[in-house]
């Protein structure tokens, strides 16, 4: 054999095939699916604790950054995995305290201003009520007695104790999100490290590093990309409803940028808010619709142009199956599960694509 053979046959071992492989036996794709169906079923059933979990591990590769700054300036990791988390709770503080009147003054201003809202959407009346009356009448289809009417006071107490229940809930949900996310923030690469020491060989104690090193840098840069790009549409919005007249900026700045993390439906909430305030404030009808209008034009530059424009660079994403996984996770965990969809869809992704046999569903998955 000539040294030319040799040097083919050793480039040869040393790249990987370029094929993907792809399970050939019916029972790994059947134990496969089953796997997957039981993972997804312990995560619906056990969702007050898996969903902190799963803001917890988001939260904390975005902070990552910062938790190596603070260790390269040699602060000792229990103190700065609590300055962090005293950060946080600082800041969600400061922010609920700065829209807490603003929102109290537009939640006393309501009841007063549906009659407003009344006269100023009149040519919907008649298409409301008679939709109404035909939902009304399927209702009663089969019923025997009269239908019952709402009781106003009970609705009244059905609603704060509604309110009261949920506050209560995401209460007790940030909590055990800054409780695991300080332990995580003070756990650091610990975790890591005993997946090494258990894995076989060398090639897969280097594969779980750069599996995992891959997920930490994209996962982070993409969730910082999108911070900063709320907090610009949230800056944005905020000077459109302090000139157009609808005032609390700060509110509805706050509102545009925690509600822009999710995607398809935080927009929509914001447009539905954004009008209704404008008819609420402004006299004039095209007035009125400008707040939405202007808010709805920042999304489009924003959602359609420079965001996809800034993440293209380091990894894409099938646009068909990121609507999919928004309301499949939706449909699992409500809005916090729609925000952590596309990272979770994202980190599938990059596990996929380092894992050989698992290759063919991260090509599924790009874009």
């Amino acid at each position: 054999m000539t040294d030319t053979d040799r040097e083919t046959e050793t480039n040869a071992e040393a790249e990987p095939p370029s094929e993907m492989p792809l399970p050939s036996e019916p029972q790994v794709i059947f134990l496969g699916g089953l796997f997957a169906l039981a993972v997804l079923t312990a995560a619906y059933v056990a969702r007050e604790i898996v969903l902190p979990l799963a803001f917890a591990i988001t939260l904390k590769l975005l902070l990552q950054p910062l938790m190596r700054l603070l260790e390269r300036a040699h602060v000792p990791r229990t103190v700065a995995s609590l300055l962090i988390i005293l950060a946080l709770l600082g800041g969600v503080v400061a922010l609920g305290a700065a829209i807490a009147g603003p929102a109290n003054a537009w939640a006393a201003k309501l009841p007063e201003g549906v009659s407003r809202l009344q006269e100023r959407l009149g040519f919907f009346r008649g298409p409301i009520n008679t939709l109404r009356n035909f939902l009304q009448q399927v209702e009663n289809i089969g019923s025997t007695g009269a239908p019952n009417a709402a009781n106003g006071p009970l609705v009244g107490a059905g609603l704060l104790s509604f309110l009261f229940a949920g506050a209560r809930s995401f209460a007790d949900a940030l909590f055990t999100t800054i409780l695991f996310l300080y332990f995580l923030l003070l756990a650091g690469d610990s975790f890591l490290r005993r997946l090494v020491e258990i894995l076989p060989g060398f090639r897969a104690k280097r594969q779980a590093i750069a599996i995992s090193q891959q997920i930490e840098s994209d996962i982070s840069a993409y969730l910082a990309t999108i911070t900063v790009m709320n907090a610009l549409v949230g800056f944005a919005t905020a000077l459109v409803m302090q000139l157009t007249g609808v005032g609390d900026p700060i509110l509805w700045g706050t509102l545009a940028f925690l509600l822009n993390y999710a995607p398809i439906i935080g927009p929509a909430l914001c447009t539905f808010a954004f009008l209704l305030a404008g008819l609420l404030t402004i006299d004039g009808l095209w007035g009125a619709l400008a707040p939405a209008g202007l808010y709805l034009a920042i999304h489009i530059v924003e959602g359609e142009t420079l965001t996809p424009l800034i993440l293209a660079r380091r990894f894409t994403l099938n646009p068909v199956l990121v609507i999919f996984s928004f309301v499949f996770w939706f449909w699992m965990w409500g809005i916090p599960g729609a925000i952590l969809s596309v990272p979770m869809l994202a980190i599938t992704k990059i596990v996929c694509d380092g894992i050989r046999p698992l290759a063919a569903l991260g090509h599924f998955l790009s874009g």
